[in-house]
């Protein structure tokens, strides 16, 4: 049984392929957790046994625009029925935006047993593997988050601190009409979050979906490794990677530190909607 893709990563076991998560389902030390742009879809079906977490009240605290704090975390752990030792396999639709957010808020939180499903939500349902509307059977847990790791969160101060210079990587994964300062927002979504167009001074821009293929898994190390170096991006820097509001941004920064392994990556959540409505900070444009 093949447990991750054979692309010659350098951390396979972060990532999980569709045939082991079908030998999985009934497995006690495994929780699968659905988290979609389209909350709405976990209700019209998920793989059995799988839990949902809303990206917009679960992975966030709406009124701080932060992180959850300590308790809203562990209350959504807890109720999920997941325990330090349990290990999470997360996925999602848009090949899995906010699937790898929701893991990189668990990797801060010191939570390092989580997973992806290459492929996300589309993959499985492509392949015709079961879905059900039945809500999973949860045995709640007491769970206890960690101190944060911060190394691999950019807040916009350090952002700021680290503009210009030489051993820095700016990567902005945004859409290159998003980039340009044409949109504000990726076509299919709203204009909405900031006041202007444009990237942070210096980024590079580097669309998240050029790393994945037609079918939503990711591309071979190989191929990874010539898209971001082909561009500057290279493991000596340390890199941070930005998009809208921080959930693209979370899939590049999973492709960077877990499939390339890269020793320095930070995601930096505020992204386009804070950078963008800042006062006096490094802004280009070149729409």
């Amino acid at each position: 049984m093949q447990i991750h893709s054979n692309g010659s990563y350098a951390t396979p076991q972060v990532l999980v392929e569709t045939e082991w998560v079908a030998a999985h389902l009934d497995d006690p030390a495994v929780r699968l957790v659905e988290v979609d742009v389209d909350p709405g879809l976990y209700a019209a079906g998920h793989i059995p046994g799988a839990v949902g977490w809303n990206w917009k009240t679960d992975t966030q605290d709406l009124l701080r625009r932060n992180l959850p704090a300590d308790g809203a975390l562990e209350a959504l752990l807890s109720r999920s029925g997941i325990a330090p030792e349990t290990n999470i396999v997360l996925y999602g639709d848009s090949n899995n935006w906010f699937a790898a957010y929701a893991l990189w808020m668990l990797n801060y939180y010191g939570h390092n047993r989580a997973r992806l499903m290459n492929g996300g939500r589309i993959k499985w349902s492509a392949e015709k593997r079961p879905m059900t509307t039945e809500p999973p059977k949860v045995v709640r847990s007491e769970y206890r988050v960690r101190k944060p790791r911060l190394s691999i969160r950019a807040r916009r101060d350090y952002v700021l601190r680290r503009l210009g210079q030489a051993d820095i990587s700016l990567v902005d994964v945004r859409s290159p009409k998003e980039y340009s300062g044409e949109l504000l927002a990726p076509e299919s979504l709203p204009q909405e979050g900031a006041q202007r167009g444009g990237h942070i001074a210096g980024a590079v821009n580097i669309p998240w979906a050029q790393a994945v293929r037609d079918d939503g898994t990711f591309k071979s190390a190989e191929e990874l490794r010539r898209l971001y170096s082909g561009l500057g991006v290279t493991p000596e820097k340390e890199v941070i990677a930005y998009c809208r509001i921080g959930e693209r941004s979370a899939h590049t920064w999973f492709v960077l530190k877990y499939l390339l392994g890269y020793p320095r990556v930070r995601n930096y959540d505020g992204s386009w909607t804070e950078w963008g409505s800042l006062i006096d900070v490094p802004i280009e444009r070149t729409a």
